[in-house]
This record gives structure tokens, sequence and C-alpha cells, in this order.
């Protein structure tokens, strides 16, 4: 009978988790702060591109934020845009690479504060495209003030007592007006707080990438992410604070798929 050291067996298999990384991640070392939802977003967005074999064919378009961090640390190709325009852009890859896997990574600063009408008219035009939103509800790249999506009641830097919607109006949420939009195929929403939550919105980012390549239209995730710098919380309460906050104004799941 085999038998196992229960002292040692827990410790083996952590270590086997962290040292894990996808293939088309150079390095696991970042600059950014601890307890961030960025990452293991971005982690799944690789391992959906070797998966479904688009590593060489994947074009990044990526805008501002702290997620730009990846770009130099992902053997992927990649380019930076404007503020906000980065659908734009991707319009402009696509057309003139048709076979490609174009995908856009946008925070809620960059996609709904700055670029909000961007997204909307790729949406329209049905850009075969896929774009991704990483959703936190702060400013976090220039020091964490609120943006259009940051929740009632949230702290942000210019939040200190939270977000109120007599003086600050009320969060947009891009997801629920891109599906009304007839060019959008496909829209999601997920989250990073959860081991079951990370494992569910994996599966809408491989969809997402799916119907691009199968010339479905426009395609969509908005994925929530934790950032408990920004938030004024303690690093293990980000996870937790993402549930009670985030993900009690937005929703979780397919908003709108092909049948």
């Amino acid at each position: 009978m085999t038998t196992v050291d229960i002292t040692t067996a827990p410790e083996r298999a952590a270590h086997r988790v962290a040292e894990f990384k996808p293939n088309l991640l150079q390095s696991s070392e970042h600059d950014l702060c601890p307890g961030c939802g960025h990452p293991v977003a971005w982690r799944l967005v690789l391992d959906s591109l070797v998966e479904l074999e688009l590593e060489r064919r994947a074009i990044l378009i990526a805008g501002h934020g702290c997620y730009t961090q990846m770009m130099r640390i992902s053997d992927i190709d990649s380019l930076q845009c404007l503020h906000g325009r980065a659908p734009a852009v991707a319009t402009g890859v696509k057309r003139m690479k048709p076979a490609a896997a174009v995908l856009t990574l946008q925070g809620d600063g960059d996609m709904v504060s700055e670029g909000l009408h961007e997204v909307l008219h790729a949406a329209a035009r049905g850009e075969k495209v896929t774009a991704l939103l990483f959703n936190n509800g702060v400013f976090g790249d220039t020091g964490g003030h609120m943006t259009a999506t940051t929740v009632i009641g949230q702290r942000t830097k210019t939040s200190l007592e939270g977000r109120e919607a007599e003086e600050h109006g009320y969060p947009i949420d891009v997801a629920k007006l891109l599906t009304q939009i007839e060019g959008a195929a496909y829209v999601a929403r997920g989250a990073v707080n959860t081991p079951g939550m990370i494992a569910r919105t994996k599966r809408m980012i491989r969809r997402a990438l799916e119907l691009q390549m199968a010339g479905a239209g426009f395609t969509f995730v908005e994925v929530l992410t934790m950032c408990p710098t920004g938030w004024f919380v303690p690093t293990l309460d980000g996870p937790e604070y993402l549930e009670d906050s985030m993900m009690e104004t937005f929703g979780i799941g397919e908003l709108k798929a092909p049948d």
C-alpha cells in the first residue's frame, strides 16, 4: 500500500502550482501591487491562446494602465496605443490581417472613462476582434482615483467617503450597453476572486476567441479584478471586497451569446 506523508504533501502540491506558468509567460515577476487580480486574468488569456493554437497568430492592442506590464513579460506580438483608442487600432490591424487573432486589453479607466465611444462603435461595426476589459473600478496606474465604473459606496482617491450617485453619478455598465448592439456577437463578464470563478472566466475568454476566429463578429469579455491598494482594503480582503461590492453591481455570466 502506498503511503503519503501528510506533513509534506500539501507543501509539494502548493509548490507545483506556484511554479507553474503559461508557456507564453516569460517571467512570473512583475511590479504590480500584492493582491492585484490583473496577473491572474492575464494568465487566463495566455492559456486560452495556447490551447486554441493561436499564440503565433495573436496580436494584442493595449491601452494605458497597470496591466501594460504584462506586455513586457509575455511572448506575444503587441503594441500600445493612445488612451482609450485600442478598439480603433484593433480595427485597422484586423482588417489588414484578417487571419490574426486580434485582442484589445484595456482597464475601466482606459475603456470606459476615456474611450467608451471607441468600443461601442467597434461593436456597432461588428469588427471581428475580441475586447478584454480588466475592471477594478479605479484608475490604478495614475493614483487610484474614481473611474466611470466605480460602484456606489466605493472609496477611491477622489471619493474618500465612497462614490455617491448625487455627486458623482452612477457607474456605467459597458457590458450591458454592448448587449444592445447588433454587431456584438458575444458579451460576457467574469471575475478572478475565487478558483471556481477563475475557471468560469477562462471559458468565457476561450469562447470569445473561438467566435472571433469563426467570424461571428465583435466579442467582449469583462473581467472583474482585485485592487486592494486602490480600494484601501488589506491585501487578503480583496477577493471578498470584490464580491461584496463590484459583483453586487455588475452581474456575472454570459450576457449575450449565439444560440
